[in-house]
Order: C-alpha cells, then sequence, then structure tokens
C-alpha cells in the first residue's frame, strides 16, 4: 500500500544514527533496527513503529496503507517515550478515534522513535487481525 495523505503536511522526524531495540507486546517479540536500512517498507513515515513492525513480522493492522488518515494503527508506547518524534495535530485527531486511547497512544505509521534509547509498545488486543492471509 503506502503513499502519502495530501491533507496532512509533511513533518520530518529525526532518524536514528545507532542501532536500538523495539519490543512488541503482547507478542514478547524484540527487534534490532538497523538505521542503515530504513526505509523498510513503504508503509507509514520512514522508520516508523508500522515500518519497523512489518519488516519484521509484526502484524499492526493499518487500513490507510499508513497516512494518518485511520486509527487502525494504534499503539500504546510503554517504554521510551521521549525518543519519539512528536505528534501531529493530524495524528492526534486519529488517535483520539482509537478504541483503548491512552495519554502514551500513537499511531504505529507516525510514531518514529530517534534510537536514543530502546522502545517497547504495546499492540491493542482490537488491532491484532488473527485472520489474515498470509503475505504472498
Amino acid at each position: 500500500m503506502g503513499g502519502e495523505n495530501p491533507y496532512i503536511k509533511k513533518r520530518a522526524a529525526r532518524l536514528p544514527e545507532r542501532k536500538f531495540k523495539v519490543t512488541f507486546q503482547p507478542m514478547n517479540v524484540t527487534v534490532e533496527v538497523d538505521p542503515a536500512r530504513i526505509p523498510y517498507t513503504r508503509d507509514g513515515e520512514p522508520g516508523s513503529i508500522l515500518d519497523i513492525a512489518l519488516s519484521h513480522d509484526v502484524d499492526i493492522d493499518h487500513a490507510c496503507g499508513g497516512v494518518a488518515a485511520c486509527s487502525t494503527c494504534h499503539v500504546i508506547v510503554r517504554k521510551g517515550q521521549s525518543s519519539f518524534n512528536e505528534a501531529s495535530d493530524a495524528e492526534l485527531d486519529r488517535v483520539d478515534e482509537a478504541p483503548g486511547n491512552t495519554p502514551d497512544s500513537r499511531l504505529a505509521c507516525q510514531a518514529v522513535p530517534d534510537g536514543t534509547s530502546d522502545v517497547e509498545v504495546e499492540v491493542p488486543a482490537w488491532n491484532r487481525n488473527l485472520a489474515r492471509e498470509p503475505n504472498h
């Protein structure tokens, strides 16, 4: 999928300069992020949690293709909040629509960690699609 949302002004996020780890809960999957490989996919902002997750076979729903036009990629940042880019007003508007949002909620497609610390994110139960076809 991938693409851009023409209604949202692009904001550059600070990308990591060193390797760091992202842990996805409740799957308890930890992956190492290599800044030299960013962007991994075409979904979400380069280096975003969605970009990282999809490239490491961690499934996060993203109905809009990662362009901040929905709230299906809602995640909760449990550790490392200070290493993320600031959420835009457009992202916060979408997060407000997500079931079970918290003060630490982000859209995985927009949340870009800068690598200054390891991070942990929770993928809410409603966002785990267990009936999806395998990749072709």
